[in-house]
């Protein structure tokens, strides 16, 4: 066997084990499994053998598009119709929440080997496997970032249901099982996916949009869904299976660039994150309760929505609780947007600062 044929091996064989890892970890309720799960395959084979193993750049575009796709497929006119009556407030508690993590995230930039690209985008709150997606285009690093990221998302996992029935009162069961729209199919999602990774792609290099492959297809899924196309055939999204290999990918292309001294790195930065995650998500339930006082909404509503990640987590405790599903569906995915489509710019602004 010729060189290209045991690296195509050894990338097939730690792509396997990601497999295997993320269908272990689905089985345990871990959010994202396939890119969790080829995050740590990659991060094994990094470690344990000599010799890189690399993921093929028109993968890795292709896994960003699926992504993007995914999330742009998030948006509808019902979410635009439940933030516009409330704009305002929502708009100012995104916009407060988006600059409470660049705080968190300069803070942490402060430690040793840190720098303030990779300390906001550990913390930027909301977003997170698009967030890992762009980081290393931006400048930051991947590695630091998605483990930050999944530090937070999996505390969230596990604190929004207690906090929401011990300190809103919500008890389970109160609001039945969540609505499910009629799917269009697997063939018309694939379609769809397809079209809006390959449209959102092009023009994103066109007209030179900052990491292309993922914000051009978010933005061509959103335009898809708010012109009503999408619902022509039924709910038109991204295959179940399609976003598990984009996660897969894109958890690989982390996984496998880890190295020894990046895992001391983060080792060493772990204490100052737990505590600037936690801060972040209580100053996120503080900015719950004005926009509670601001827009009407219940305060069980107020906090789930403005609660810094786990998106569809929150939904469910949302759904169980008796939550407004809707309106909190809306601040979030308006909230993600906002985090995804300014990450360029303070990426930007924070290289500038660091080099003036």
């Amino acid at each position: 066997m010729g060189e290209e044929g045991r690296r195509l091996l050894d990338l097939a064989l730690v792509a396997g084990a990601g497999v295997l890892a993320g269908l272990g970890l689905a089985a345990i309720g871990v959010p994202t499994p396939a890119l969790f799960g080829g995050l740590l395959a990659g991060l094994v084979r990094a470690l344990a053998r000599r010799g890189t193993v690399v993921v093929p750049g028109v993968a890795a575009t292709g896994g960003q598009a699926v992504i993007g796709v995914a999330m742009g497929s998030l948006v509808d006119l019902e979410t635009l119709r439940t933030v516009a009556g409330n704009w305002l407030p929502v708009l100012l508690v995104t916009v407060g929440t988006l600059a409470l993590s660049i705080g968190a995230g300069l803070l942490l930039g402060l430690q040793r080997g840190i720098s303030p690209v990779t300390g906001a985008f550990s913390m930027i709150a909301g977003g997170a496997a698009g967030i890992i997606v762009m980081a290393r285009d931006l400048g930051a690093d991947d590695r630091m970032v998605a483990v930050l990221q999944y530090l937070r998302v999996l505390l969230i996992v596990v604190l929004v249901p207690a906090v929401a029935a011990l300190a809103y009162g919500g008890s389970s069961g109160d609001g039945g099982p969540p609505a499910v729209a009629e799917e269009a199919g697997w063939p018309a999602g694939v379609l769809f996916t397809a079209g809006c990774a390959a449209a959102g792609l092009l023009v994103g290099r066109l007209v030179r949009l900052p990491v292309a492959a993922l914000l051009g297809p978010m933005i061509a899924a959103a335009a898809v869904d708010l012109a009503g196309l999408a619902g022509l055939a039924g709910d038109l999204a991204v295959p179940g299976v399609l976003q598990s290999g984009a996660f897969l990918v894109i958890g690989l292309q982390v996984g496998v660039s880890f190295t020894r001294e990046s895992l001391r790195m983060i080792g060493r930065a772990l204490p100052p994150a737990l505590a600037l995650i936690l801060g972040l998500v209580l100053a996120s339930a503080g900015l719950g309760a004005v926009l509670s006082a601001t827009t009407g909404a219940g305060p069980l509503d107020g906090y789930l929505a403005t609660t810094p990640g786990g998106l569809y987590a929150v939904l469910a405790t949302a759904s169980d609780l008796g939550a407004d599903v809707t309106f909190v569906l809306a601040v979030q995915v308006l909230r993600l947007f906002v985090m995804l489509l300014s990450a360029p710019l303070v990426a930007r602004w924070l290289r500038r600062s660091a080099a003036g």
